[in-house]
């Protein structure tokens, strides 16, 4: 769906490449749905639900895949926050991924533009996840907005005990990255 100037928002679909409750990367979403400009909401859309890829069942998708594809298809924009898991992305992002994707003639990615966020234990803040999973949504033409970057090394000093981003850089580096994203869509529709 391309971004109408007679809407009132920009929709942004946002997702984790993590199931865990307390994920930093569900922290980071919860802080871009706080931080994110006039004029933009961002949903947060739960993968747990999702059943492993299977093409057999793309006749008839399960319910939490069409609602997962409905989401993102009626989003004007899509962020996603991933963990990285042995220098890459999670296989639970790449599995959310093949269903957004299939069927060929169903493909939900296709020319949404995308934004990449990543918190990591580590110091290079899951970089290295983001590098991984950027050529994989290039075979999606979607348009990726790659600057400013959010990165969030050592993020167990970053974030309070119930997952919440504390610290006031990567906040600002949150907004930043929401306010160009804002217009990077906006570009699309003049």
């Amino acid at each position: 769906m391309a971004y109408d100037q007679q809407m009132s928002e920009i929709r942004i679909a946002a997702f984790a490449g993590s199931l865990r409750r307390l994920s930093f990367n569900r922290g980071l979403l919860r802080a871009s749905q706080e931080l994110c400009p006039s004029g933009m909401a961002i949903e947060i859309v739960d993968l747990d639900g999702l059943p492993v890829y299977n093409m057999d069942l793309e006749s008839d998708l399960p319910p939490a895949v069409r609602q997962f594809k409905d989401r993102i298809s009626s989003a004007d924009g899509i962020l996603i926050a991933t963990p990285e898991h042995n220098h890459s992305f999670p296989g639970v992002l790449k599995n959310a991924i093949d269903w957004a994707s299939r069927p060929y003639n169903d493909r939900s990615l296709d020319h949404k533009a995308v934004i990449l966020q990543s918190a990591s234990t580590g110091y290079m803040g899951g970089i290295r996840a983001q590098i991984q999973l950027r050529p994989v949504l290039a075979y999606f033409e979607m348009k990726q907005m790659q600057f400013p970057e959010v990165v969030v090394g050592n993020a167990k000093q970053k974030f309070d005990e119930s997952s919440n981003l504390v610290d006031s850089e990567s906040r600002d580096r949150i907004v930043k990255q929401l306010e160009k994203f804002k217009l990077f869509i906006k570009s699309f529709s003049e």
